[in-house]
C-alpha cells in the first residue's frame, strides 16, 4: 500500500491510534452470564492489530505476545465495550501496542465508561514471506505518550531478560 511516505519515516502516536467498539451479545457469554474473557482478548488483539497496521502504513504486522491482562470488572450482555489502542514503543522490527478496554453499561448503572482491562501486546512487522522487517520509529508527542514510551522500554527489557533466563535454564538442563 502506497501512502506517499517513506515506510520507515517516524510515525506520531496519534496517527496510528485505533478504537474498536462492540456491543456484547448473548453468544459472547460464559456459563455465569458474563462475557468470556477470550471475547475481550479477541477485541484487544483486533484493536492492537489495526493499530500496528496503521503504524506500519498498511504493511503487515502480526501478534507475537500479550503481556498479562487483568479483567478488573465483569462485562455483561448489552454493554458497549471499546478497545482503545496506541503504539507505546518500537524496536527495529517490533512494536508494543497498549490497549485500554472500557465498557458503557447497558443498564445505565454507570454513567461514564468503566475501565475493564489493560493489556500490552508485541507485534512484529513482516514481509510477504513472513520474515521480520523494520517498522517505523514511534514519535511520542504528549506527556502520556512519553510516559508510555518510557514504560514500554522497561517492559521490553523485562521481556528480553525473562527470555534470556529461560533459554539459559533450558541450556543448563541439556548439559
Amino acid at each position: 500500500m502506497s501512502t506517499g511516505h517513506n515506510a520507515l519515516e517516524p510515525m506520531p502516536v496519534e496517527l496510528s491510534r485505533v478504537s474498536l467498539a462492540h456491543v456484547m451479545q448473548i453468544t459472547d457469554t460464559n456459563i455465569h452470564g458474563n462475557i468470556h474473557g477470550g471475547v475481550i482478548m479477541k477485541l484487544v488483539d483486533e484493536a492492537a492489530g489495526a493499530c500496528a497496521q496503521r503504524h506500519c502504513r498498511g504493511g503487515r504486522a502480526v501478534t507475537v505476545s500479550m503481556d498479562e491482562m487483568v479483567l478488573r470488572v465483569p462485562v455483561r450482555v448489552g454493554d458497549l465495550v471499546t478497545a482503545h489502542a496506541s503504539v507505546n514503543g518500537t524496536g527495529t522490527t517490533s512494536m508494543e501496542i497498549g490497549v485500554r478496554v472500557t465498557a458503557e453499561r447497558f443498564d445505565g448503572s454507570v454513567t461514564a465508561p468503566e475501565h475493564v482491562a489493560s493489556a500490552y501486546l508485541v507485534f512484529v512487522g513482516i514481509d510477504a514471506d513472513e520474515r521480520p522487517v523494520a517498522v517505523p520509529p514511534v514519535v511520542p508527542e504528549t506527556e502520556d505518550d512519553h510516559r508510555r514510551f518510557t514504560e514500554a522500554g522497561i517492559r521490553r527489557e523485562s521481556r528480553l531478560a525473562r527470555r534470556a533466563a529461560i533459554e539459559a535454564s533450558r541450556a543448563q538442563r541439556r548439559l
